[in-house]
Parts: structure tokens; C-alpha cells; sequence
């Protein structure tokens, strides 16, 4: 958490992000991933400073278990002094506590948004799916929570100014954004009608940015005309007997097939599982995974 220092910016862990993606969809399947079609709403985890903390604080631990669907999962929740924003003890179940940082007795409105990251640990808990070392642990638990619905509140507790900041998860600001774009992008929803922080804004149009340049990477046919003339060159490397492989700087790479033609494999827009198709001209994939049909200039 973030508390009155320094933000981090841009996109340092974009790698882990997108292999969070990958291994949600690996671990849910294309169907449990669109049972989250619908984000958590607004007015679900309203918390005002006239209502009871604890009650209040219970009722929408609740509704994250709920969204989570996770109905035999019971959280108790309680308040501390702590450096981080909040911290799960993750057991066997179907009990769980949860502490949360003393800060949120007078910030009410972000407890949905510690809420949202402490209970997707439960949740990734129950499927077993972790990666190894903190922090790239605590990404996925960030990118699941805002993948499936409820991470825009994350991003909507991130303000900043020249006396003050705060920002809570491990994403930066326009990480959440990317990740709350791709899930714009494949569910049609638009969460920034949700936002109360107008820096939230502005680092979900820069998601949204670079959540549309994976869509317009060669050799999908929306590839603007610098990367389409680049991938025509590392195609004619590859093709002339020259060992094929990946290239710096680009995501594709190209293998020999002794088969068939040489193929080329790239990572999918939606999931980013890598997908290998022929070389031969306008190829139109389908994702296994996600089941993104993609049109392809190969």
C-alpha cells in the first residue's frame, strides 16, 4: 500500500500480468471465466461513515465471497496497525481471517477494494494455483481479482497529487488499467463509469492503450504498416535457410515444420497463449484457450 509515497508507473510487470492471464484461463476454463461476465457493482459494497465498521465490513466480505463464488467460505474480519493494506490467514476453511489496516476506520469506501485482492487470495487458495515467490504471487492475485469483476476497485482507490498519494495492490496504476481493458475488450463492459478518481481514469485509457496494441501485432491483419513491414523481413530471413527463431523485439517467432510449411507462432490478444499456425498467406486462427478466432497475414 501505498501511503503518501511514491506511485510506481507504467508497465514494469506487464510479463507476469499477461502469464496470470494465461494460467486463469488454463486453471477456469473458457466457461467459469464467463460466469464473471458481470463486476462487482458499485452500490454492492457502498460503505458510508455512518454505518457500523464491523457490520459494514462484514456485509461486504460477504458480497466478495459471493462474487467469488465461494458460499462456504465465512470471513472474519478485523483491524490493525500494519504496513501492508490487509493480510488473509489462509487455512483449510471454510473459516478465514482477514485483518485490515487501521487507515480503512477512517477510509471506508476503499474496504471493498482490499476486500476484492484479500479474498481472491482465498479463491486462488482453494484452486491451488499460485506462482512461486511473492511477488509475482501477489500480481496474479491483482490481475485474477480485476480479470473476474472486481479489481476496478483497486484502481479506484489509487489517487495522487502533489501532497498526497495512495495506491493499494502490487499493480501499478496502468497495469490495473490494462487488465480492466483486456476484460472490457472480451466482456463489453466499461468500468470507468464506476470511477470515483479521476487519476483512475486517466491510467485505464493508457491500459486500454496498450491492452489495443496486442490486437495489432503481425501477423494479425489489424498490424499497422511499420510491424507488417518488419514481420515481411524476418519472414524472408527465415525463409532463406537462415535458422528461424524469435526475433528481439517483436513477439512472434518463426520454426521449420518438417511437414509442411515454415510456421510461426505469436501470443493470442485475449489469453496470450501462444498460438502456431502455417505460413501461407491469410491463415484465420481459432485459440484453443479463449476461443478468440483471430485473422492472421502469416
Amino acid at each position: 500500500m501505498a501511503n503518501g509515497g511514491p506511485v510506481e508507473h507504467g508497465f514494469p510487470h506487464l510479463d507476469t500480468v499477461r502469464a496470470s492471464i494465461t494460467a486463469l484461463y488454463k486453471r477456469l476454463s473458457y466457461d467459469t471465466i464467463h460466469t464473471f461476465a458481470t463486476s462487482v457493482a458499485p452500490a454492492d459494497v457502498a460503505f458510508g461513515d455512518i454505518d457500523d465498521l464491523h457490520l459494514g465490513a462484514q456485509r461486504v466480505a460477504r458480497e466478495m465471497v459471493h462474487h467469488y463464488h465461494l458460499p462456504d467460505a465465512r470471513l472474519i474480519i478485523g483491524f490493525r496497525e500494519m504496513t501492508q493494506a490487509a493480510n488473509v490467514e489462509l487455512t483449510a476453511g471454510p473459516e478465514y481471517f482477514v485483518e485490515l489496516n487501521d487507515r480503512f476506520r477512517s477510509h471506508r469506501q476503499d474496504i471493498g477494494a482490499a476486500l476484492a485482492h484479500e479474498v481472491m487470495h482465498v479463491y486462488l487458495h482453494r484452486l491451488d494455483l499460485y506462482f512461486p515467490g511473492t511477488r509475482d504471487n501477489e500480481i496474479l492475485t491483482d490481475t485474477a481479482a480485476t480479470y473476474l469483476g472486481a479489481g476496478w476497485l483497486l484502481l479506484d482507490a489509487y489517487r495522487e497529487d502533489a501532497d498526497s498519494s495512495q495506491k493499494l495492490g502490487y499493480l501499478t496504476p496502468e497495469e490495473f488499467g490494462y487488465v480492466l481493458a483486456k476484460r472490457a475488450l472480451v466482456f463489453g463492459e466499461d468500468p470507468s463509469i464506476w470511477f470515483t478518481s479521476p487519476q483512475a481514469y486517466t491510467a485505464y485509457t493508457q491500459g486500454m492503450a496498450q491492452a489495443r496494441r496486442d490486437e495489432q501485432q503481425p501477423p494479425l491483419t489489424a498490424a499497422g504498416w511499420a510491424g507488417r513491414r518488419r514481420y515481411a523481413k524476418d519472414r524472408r530471413h527465415a525463409q532463406d535457410q537462415h535458422p528461424p527463431g524469435s526475433h528481439p523485439g517483436v513477439p512472434y517467432a518463426f520454426s521449420p515444420d518438417s511437414r509442411g510449411p515454415l510456421r510461426v507462432s505469436f501470443p493470442c490478444p485475449t489469453c496470450h497463449q501462444r498460438i502456431r499456425v502455417p505460413v501461407r498467406g491469410r491463415v484465420r486462427a481459432r485459440c484453443t484457450l479463449c476461443r478468440t478466432v483471430l485473422e492472421c497475414d502469416t
